[in-house]
């Protein structure tokens, strides 16, 4: 799911603190990317891809959009795209940033 609420910059942190609540002991796995960023774009249908796998059925998938959220990018600390957080029960358990397919589906499999 892409986080995109329309009025004030706060629905966008408040809209993740409840993906990650409703999410339970799920891993969720957040990328943090933009329209304009070319290795974002690169990797984008292998996330996608990655989120509709069977055995990833019980991984949460979000798609952060830092332009548009600015708030979330903020508060997580993101410096450069693509970066993605890995959430458990709440809490961040694992980041790394930029475009590496097998890094992404590895760590995906190590915390799920």
């Amino acid at each position: 799911d892409t986080l995109h609420k329309e009025g004030k910059p706060q629905t966008f942190i408040n809209a993740f603190d409840n993906a990650l609540k409703n999410a339970g002991n799920k891993l969720v796995v957040v990328d943090f990317t933009a329209t304009w960023c070319g290795p974002c774009q690169n990797i984008a249908p292998f996330y996608k891809a990655l989120s509709e796998k069977e055995e990833n059925s019980n991984v949460v998938f979000l798609k952060v959009d830092v332009d548009d959220a600015q708030d979330v990018a903020s508060f997580c600390d993101i410096k450069c795209m693509p970066t993605f957080h890995f959430y458990k029960d709440g809490k961040k358990i694992d980041e790394f940033s930029g475009s590496n397919q097998s890094k992404l589906e590895e760590k995906i499999n190590l915390h799920k």
